[in-house]
């Protein structure tokens, strides 16, 4: 345990304002925030951990790095990274959002310093290049990296988009790409991982199926910047059959993008994240169809029909949200 601040000096919780605020959201994370927070050493930056009912020593861990630590009931994602932003007790110009699993890597602490010592005007935000670590090994193959996340952004110009699943944080300006890589520490075990993502593919079943035309969210665009891009391919992907797309997506990242290559781990990470779960996803959604007597796959993105009952699932324990992001793998 820390004896000082390790976020400069402006780790302790009386600072009243700092250049910087970092905001973890945690629920029962004492094995991974430790590694978060020693992770922010040497960064000028105030901390703030959003906690959503931890049963374990999660707030105690938090409040020994001289972190501020703020309770607020999980309702989803985008509602509590949203929620925290705003409640930041903190007089702050930039805010770098992080989970609990995820890790600054000495040389990313180092530009954000610089670049926030000096920033361009007209940059509202940075996209950070995350680097996926499975079962202790870096996921680099199958697509999976470079992939880039908009954390770092003004305060007041930056939001997370209003999505059950696959959020991104979103601002209106320009963005430019910083050149070193934060950690996505996922699969602390496997039965975590598998249950979240069941939780998540709920959560994109009822995203298939809600109403279109929200405001502030990702546009997708082919020649956008890289989450525009990706969110154009996901749509590509949702007009595409279901379970076809689910072998093919998987084909494409294990074999044409050379996932094979990530070793044993790259198979179990590429085969449950690129095929499992995509085929899950279409499975509900199959489920869902029939039982609204929904056809054809262009309904897939669409409203239930009129007389439908509500599309619910039961989401497994209240108020986990040990994450990706969503935006998360």
């Amino acid at each position: 345990m820390p004896t000082q601040p390790l976020c400069s000096e402006h780790g302790k919780s009386q600072v009243s304002s700092t250049p910087l605020a970092v905001v973890i959201l945690a629920h029962n994370e004492e094995f991974n925030l430790p590694d978060c927070l020693e992770s922010l050493k040497g960064l000028d930056c105030s901390i703030t951990v959003v906690d959503s009912g931890s049963t374990d020593r999660t707030v105690e861990i938090a409040r020994s790095y001289y972190a501020m630590v703020l309770s607020h009931p999980f309702e989803n994602y985008s509602a509590q990274r949203n929620w925290a932003q705003s409640n930041v007790p903190f007089e702050t110009t930039w805010i770098l959002h992080l989970d609990a699993d995820e890790r600054l890597t000495p040389e990313l602490v180092t530009e954000i310093n610089a670049v926030l010592q000096s920033p361009f005007e007209d940059v509202d935000g940075f996209l950070l290049r995350k680097r996926t670590v499975f079962m202790g090994r870096w996921i680099r193959h199958g697509a999976h990296y470079p992939s880039y996340h908009l954390r770092l952004f003004r305060k007041a110009k930056g939001r997370c988009e209003d999505k059950l699943y696959d959020q991104h944080f979103i601002t209106s300006g320009i963005t430019k790409r910083l050149e070193n890589d934060y950690y996505d520490v996922i699969a602390t075990d496997l039965s975590t991982w598998t249950s979240r993502h069941r939780r998540w593919a709920e959560l994109e079943v009822q995203e298939t199926f809600a109403a279109l035309g929200r405001e502030g969210q990702v546009e997708p665009k082919l020649l956008g910047n890289p989450i525009e891009r990706k969110r154009w391919l996901r749509t590509l992907y949702s007009r595409n059959p279901l379970f076809l797309r689910a072998f093919t997506y998987w084909a494409y990242r294990y074999l044409f993008r050379l996932g094979f290559l990530d070793g044993i781990e790259g198979l179990i990470f590429h085969f449950l994240q690129g095929f499992w779960f995509r085929f899950l996803v279409d499975s509900m959604i199959f489920e869902h169809r029939r039982s609204h007597r929904i056809p054809g796959p262009e309904r897939t993105t669409h409203a239930p029909a009129p007389n439908a009952a509500p599309l619910t699932f039961d989401a497994g324990v209240a108020g986990a949200p040990t994450f990706y992001n969503s935006s998360r793998v």
